[in-house]
């Protein structure tokens, strides 16, 4: 499917991203990150925490990375979806605020989410009900804010012998 547009893209088709990631220093981690569906990308990234987890901070933490998926991936539909619906961007600036609960559960910690917001300025001549539209339309299509607005179920396995186990 390599060079497909949204002409020539089929109605439905599933979009599946793999990462087998590798520790390789004190807290970093490699990450090797493909697409395999419905075509096929890689891309190298990596991850490492600062001093408070033990880390060299070589590399963003991944909640870094978490935020940047995030705003990134609205800028992008509502940068592609402004094309497909006509409204002119003379400027874009997305800011996003996550916020999670920290607490110390014995030697370790656990967390929890507590708030997302994504303030968008865009200045353009179209109207305003056309912006929001097109605000409407770019959460729809980003991957990352529909992920985030459901429930979701996470399996965890782990490798034992020649098998895997599930972890609960």
């Amino acid at each position: 499917m390599s060079g497909v547009t949204l002409d020539t893209a089929p109605d439905r088709a599933v979009v599946e991203f793999r990462c087998t990631g590798t520790a390789t220093g004190k807290m970093r981690n490699e990450l090797d990150v493909r697409m395999t569906r419905p075509m096929e990308e890689r891309f190298d990234l990596a991850t490492d925490e600062g001093p408070f987890h033990g880390g060299d901070a070589t590399a963003p933490p991944p909640l870094a990375l978490f935020i940047a998926s995030l705003t990134g991936c609205l800028m992008t539909q509502l940068r592609a979806f402004a094309r497909r619906l006509e409204v002119p961007l003379d400027t874009l600036t997305v800011d996003t605020t996550i916020e999670w609960d920290w607490a110390r559960s014995g030697a370790v910690y656990e967390t929890a989410p507590k708030s997302f917001a994504v303030d968008v300025n865009i200045d353009s001549p179209a109207p305003a009900e056309n912006v929001e539209a097109l605000i409407r339309a770019a959460k729809k299509g980003c991957f990352i804010e529909q992920t985030l607005g459901q429930a979701n179920r996470i399996t965890h396995r782990m490798k034992r012998g020649e098998g895997w186990v599930v972890v609960r």
